[in-house]
């Protein structure tokens, strides 16, 4: 396909990253298209050790997750966004059960795609029509990887991308399309010998450097796990029952969070007062007014009830 990329890149990828820090994303970072050989002997290694645990969607077209040629026909280049989520106050943790930072307002799957698709249609008016799709946590594409090679950011002990500006409380999305844009580098990896992720983690789920068994993960077993939560999660889910942000709120870099600027981020006014009790109390009829529009409708009201209810008993205690 012809458009007017093809008379200058840089002047065009320059233009890419302008917009989308105008459309409200944190930062933009681009990537030549083509298979990620870096990448694939760990997913082998992460599935072979079932470190997907139930999440056998996981297993599934291994080679489009390394290659985003399959993905979108005659792709050059992929486009990583940030967009942050990192709210200026917590929903209160006293006498409470705990939501993931990234659950409190409207699903971002919508919210982002809605402003990549806006991104694109004003792409399109000054560079021309071409071939592309958005991914925004959807389909099998390995975003950290993809941002990790434009230089968003590096892959943290906690499998996290990172950066030293902005932390870690950001969604990732992508843009893979045929346009022959100027690519990005890497950044070098600032963990150095800091533990705090791995130390603090309840469950033991952070089982190497940047390797995470999901069986093992809280926010896996409150979202992900559709059966019911094992003994093994007794005692250390410290109030979780959608999500978990432990390894993220230890993280030295994320004290340089600063507060995300969507309001369709802010938590739900129904529940900035719950307490465990209301919770306790939660209706099929009030999950769904409540959490119609939020990604915590993934879980559906049985498997919200179910992380409530593992939570109540008193064999749940904290020591």
């Amino acid at each position: 396909m012809q458009h007017l990329m093809e008379e200058n890149p840089a002047k065009y990828s320059q233009l890419i990253k302008s917009k989308a820090m105008a459309a409200g994303f944190q930062s933009c970072g681009i990537s030549k298209a083509v298979f990620l050989e870096e990448e694939a002997p760990h997913l082998e290694l992460w599935l072979k050790q079932n470190a997907h645990g139930e999440m056998q969607y996981m297993e599934n077209h291994f080679d489009k997750r390394l290659d985003p040629r399959l993905l979108v026909e005659g792709a050059r280049s992929v486009i990583s966004f940030s967009y942050n989520y990192f709210p200026e106050g917590e929903l209160s943790t006293i006498d409470n059960f705990k939501i993931s930072k990234y659950a409190y307002g409207q699903d971002y799957h919508e919210v982002i795609k809605d402003v990549l698709k806006d991104l694109v249609n004003e792409l399109q008016m000054e560079i021309g029509e071409f071939s592309y799709r958005i991914f925004v946590d959807s389909a099998p594409v390995l975003e950290r990887a993809w941002a990790k090679k434009s230089g968003i950011g590096w892959v943290g002990k906690n499998a996290n991308l990172i950066t030293k500006q902005h932390g870690s409380f950001y969604f990732l999305a992508e843009i893979i399309c045929d346009l022959d844009l100027v690519e990005d580098h890497p950044v070098t990896d600032h963990c150095g010998t800091c533990r705090r992720c791995i130390d603090a983690c309840p469950t033991n789920a952070i089982v190497s450097d940047k390797m995470v068994d999901g069986a093992k993960c809280i926010s896996y077993a409150t979202i992900e796990l559709k059966n019911e939560i094992p003994e093994s999660f007794r005692g250390k889910m410290q109030d979780w029952m959608f999500g978990c942000d432990i390894c993220q709120d230890v993280c030295p870099w994320n004290r340089f969070s600063s507060p995300h600027q969507q309001p369709k981020f802010l938590p739900n006014v129904a529940i900035r007062n719950f307490r465990k009790k209301d919770w306790q109390e939660l209706s099929q009829e009030l999950f769904s007014d409540i959490f119609r529009k939020s990604p915590v409708k993934r879980t559906k009201f049985a498997g919200l009830k179910r992380n409530i209810d593992f939570l109540s008993t008193a064999a749940d205690l904290e020591p």
